[in-house]
């Protein structure tokens, strides 16, 4: 199976969504402690690098 361009733009759209509502979460104040807002950081960095590898073989789809 070959990912096509749109499929891994919906990928990237699903986890940049995920990203900014954990981000609005947190900018809200609304973690309970610091093990809550740790816990969240983690997830965010996660996702981020998720979506790197996203963008990068997007890249290398469409260099092909």
């Amino acid at each position: 199976m070959t990912l096509k361009t749109d499929e891994l733009d919906y990928l990237r759209d699903v986890i940049r969504s995920k990203m900014n509502d954990i981000a609005d979460h947190m900018s809200g104040g609304a973690c309970k402690d610091y093990a809550e807002y740790q816990n969240h950081c983690g997830i965010v960095y996660g996702l981020a690098l998720a979506e790197r590898e996203i963008l990068d073989l997007k890249q290398r789809y469409e260099e092909a």
